[in-house]
């Protein structure tokens, strides 16, 4: 992309995820005009000196008609000319796309292909009709039927779920009876439940940017060390051509439009790499960006309705990694205020496994801002090491989607429930 893209005006759809927070540090090193809407006060985006309002807003998991209201109040009252949807709000703006497209511009597809990258089962499925490698799996709607289905070892995971939620490791049958107990308090027997094959191997991702069906950004990342939850502490970008055909085929099929991430596991018998997860959104992007492709911005073009050539593969090689999730699996993996303290120093002074490697989500140097999420992390484990896995599952907030939030915006009578409110009313100044 030869020619700058002006500043822009971009609302991003929430600040507490990880992809939101490294999308904000790509716009506003970008010099464009960043405003985040989050239900939490105290999201990652509040520590950004790249945000210039906040607007605090109804939650998408507890009242989604609330935060379309809010989202579409807010577009009226003040002018953008990007809404960003960094997380599952797309699921919702993909169903309401005609109240919002006049508006403003966004990148998102039909709500019928959005809703089968969103589902894990129905994403299964899609594997199966184009022929795609994914493990073994089987879909199951009982407890009888998911005990029928196992095969130690095994992966569970329900249809709808993100950000590691909803996903049971199970290698004997007391991981199956706590799995089991699991879903059955959360009632995950009313939709569909995944049983697949657990395949050893590297995980990895690869995120993408379509036009109109078209593939025309492409990334790929292997976990070099994890952090707590299934996260990634450091990451190396890879050249994965294979996996980007496959990208290239659930796009056409679906007529993507806009961003589109899979997750995929590369087995350690050397066979091909495995699809076994999809989000309907970039996620994490500051790998691709510190390797060459700036997918951020590939996709403002695209919902400013332009159509981008291709970029040029990314490289390979290149590390980065994220120091609050380093921290939390230190502290997760049984690490004691020690080995918090030396893997803080290794970080500080970019040694160790940090030698090489670029910070993704708290970048201080750039936005110092984003020093404190970090210092109370850090703060936090050294009073209470265990506390690590309790400090990550405090992201799992408002700005999800859980099965009811799903069921009410699939809902035909949904859009019509939906009564504009005053956003101004909600909005804090940083």
């Amino acid at each position: 992309m030869a020619d700058q893209l002006k500043p822009l005006r971009v609302l991003v759809s929430e600040g507490s995820s990880t992809s939101g927070r490294e999308a904000i540090t790509i716009l506003g090193l970008s010099g464009h005009h960043v405003e985040v809407c989050d239900p939490s006060p105290w999201c990652l985006a509040r520590y950004s000196r790249f945000v210039r309002k906040f607007h605090r807003c109804p939650g998408l998991r507890t009242d989604p008609a609330g935060f379309l209201a809010f989202v579409e109040q807010l577009l009226s009252n003040r002018r953008f000319d990007v809404l960003l949807p960094t997380h599952e709000q797309g699921f919702l703006f993909a169903r309401a796309r005609q109240r919002l497209e006049d508006g403003v511009g966004f990148a998102l597809p039909s709500f019928e292909s959005y809703r089968t990258a969103h589902s894990k089962a129905a994403f299964s499925r899609l594997l199966d009709r184009l022929k795609l490698p994914q493990p073994p799996t089987r879909i199951v709607t009982s407890v009888q039927a998911l005990r029928d289905a196992i095969r130690f070892p095994a992966v569970i995971k329900t249809s709808i779920g993100t950000a590691s939620r909803g996903i049971w490791f199970v290698r004997n049958a007391d991981d199956l009876a706590s799995a089991l107990r699991d879903l059955d308090a959360g009632d995950a027997f009313a939709d569909e439940v995944l049983a697949q094959d657990l395949i050893a191997g590297t995980t990895e991702k690869a995120q993408s940017v379509f036009c109109e069906g078209r593939l025309i950004g492409f990334h790929a990342y292997r976990q070099v060390a994890a952090g707590v939850g299934g996260g990634e502490a450091i990451k190396q970008s890879v050249s994965r051509p294979q996996v980007r055909a496959y990208l290239e085929k659930v796009g056409d099929q679906l007529a993507w439009h806009g961003g589109l991430s899979v997750d995929t596991i590369m087995p350690d018998d050397g066979t091909g790499p495995l699809l076994i997860d999809c989000n309907p959104r970039l996620v994490e992007p500051m790998n691709a960006y510190h390797a060459g492709s700036d997918l951020v911005e590939l996709l403002l073009r695209v919902s400013q309705g332009e159509t981008p050539a291709a970029l040029p593969e990314s490289r390979a090689g290149v590390l980065t990694h994220l120091a609050m999730q380093a921290l939390l699996g230190c502290g997760s993996r049984g690490g004691t205020r020690s080995d918090i303290v030396r893997e803080g120093w290794q970080l500080m002074t970019a040694s160790g496994p940090y030698a090489e490697s670029c910070e993704e989500l708290t970048p201080v140097r750039l936005d110092w801002f984003s020093a404190v999420p970090l210092l109370m992390t850090a703060a936090f484990l050294l009073v209470s090491p265990t506390s690590a896995v309790k400090l990550a599952r405090g992201g799992f907030g408002a700005h999800l989607l859980d099965l009811g939030s799903v069921r009410m915006i699939e809902s035909a009578e949904f859009l019509s429930s939906v009564v504009p409110a005053n956003a101004g009313t909600h909005t804090r100044p940083l």
